[in-house]
């Protein structure tokens, strides 16, 4: 099996979408069946990057009439078996492929890109592709209502977690941050989006509001915000009016490797978001061993696992959770980092993908 993969970014890409691609891509790759897996990424934002076997990255094209003609040129190149198309945005493109060189095709849908009106002709590739996978059951609900898919192939294949986001010296960590041995931690990472239609969905601002609460009522809480954009100058002076700018720490972008002790020194992860399609950081958390909570909203409930891992309310029942989450964080449960690891495994995530890919093969 051959396989062209068109999408936004992968290696050398930054972001969950990157991360969700390559991890498609070497699940793909390890498998006998698959021969060969070509990458025609719009985007990269490092040069520094390293490409399994099997697998062969070409450069970005940024322009959309580049980016088409090379994916055609590639198509006449190498005849795909398989297009994968890695964001609904490559959908018009893909299927059109997919139909002039007998391809199947996979499109992957990671949730913000059906939460707005879908045209016509991005429902089109929804409806008539042969494989949809969605990263959550609120991605797929949402696709279900926009589109009428003509057959019964629509999965849901959660994120998985890398393997550095394990249990570690809690100590080491907090001394990494400067963490003050007394001071309890309450740790939010994600993009600070400053957007007028997007601004505070993330929930920092619910975070700060529930963390000067908790500090007029005696308790030390201090919040760690790893992440930036272009809301962040808002939160800062949030924090001013709030009375807390000593005790909010706006990280920025926290370098990939020290992210696991950013996460194993936290005491609680809480990101009361209204908008993801599923929220990785989420599960990162619960592999490091830190109990994370979020709203019963969008895809965080499957990060989640419902309750079962980590927890969620309703927008109007997180204060209470928050409050009863910094109470029983001080008692962690030993089982944590590993029943997540159960649920979102590299290995739970590479046979979903097979499974997939397996009943594509043309005899």
């Amino acid at each position: 099996m051959r396989l062209l993969a068109l999408v936004t970014d992968a290696y050398g890409g930054y972001g969950g979408i990157a991360q969700y691609s390559r991890d498609f891509l070497e699940s793909a790759i390890s498998a006998s069946f698959v021969d060969e897996v070509v990458v025609l990424p719009r985007t990269l934002h490092s040069q520094h990057f390293v490409t399994p076997p099997k697998l062969r990255q070409l450069p970005p094209h940024r322009s959309r009439l580049s980016y088409s003609i090379e994916a055609l040129r590639q198509c006449v190149r190498a005849r795909p078996d398989v297009i994968y198309c890695g964001h609904l945005y490559h959908g018009p493109l893909a299927l059109l492929l997919a139909r002039l060189f007998n391809a199947r095709l996979i499109i992957q849908l990671h949730g913000d890109e059906i939460w707005k009106p879908v045209s016509k002709l991005y429902r089109t590739p929804l409806e008539q592709c042969d494989r949809l996978i969605a990263v959550s059951h609120d991605t797929r609900d949402r696709a279900l209502a926009v589109a009428s898919p003509q057959h019964d192939s629509f999965s849901v294949i959660s994120c998985t977690v890398g393997p550095q986001f394990v249990p570690g010296d809690r100590q080491s960590a907090r001394d990494k941050f400067k963490i003050d041995s007394r001071e309890k931690v309450v740790l939010s990472v994600a993009r600070l989006d400053g957007r007028e239609d997007a601004r505070g969905y993330k929930g920092h601002d619910l975070v700060m509001d529930l963390v000067a609460r908790q500090n007029q009522d005696g308790e030390k809480i201090r919040y760690l915000i790893a992440g930036d954009g272009d809301d962040r100058e808002r939160l800062v002076q949030l924090a001013d009016r709030l009375g807390i700018s000593n005790l909010v720490d706006f990280l920025g972008i926290v370098p990939a490797e020290d992210l696991p002790d950013l996460y194993r020194a936290a005491d609680l992860f809480a990101l009361p978001s209204t908008g993801e399609g599923f929220g990785i950081v989420f599960v990162e958390s619960m592999a490091c061993g830190t109990p994370a909570i979020g709203l019963n909203v969008g895809g965080s409930p499957d990060a989640l696992c419902h309750g079962e891992l980590g927890h969620c309310s309703s927008l109007e029942g997180f204060p209470a959770l928050f409050t009863a989450s910094l109470i029983s964080s001080g008692t962690r449960d030993p089982d944590l980092a590993r029943r997540t690891r159960e649920r979102f495994g590299f290995a739970v995530f590479r046979r979903r993908v097979l499974d997939i890919l397996q009943p594509l093969i043309r005899n």
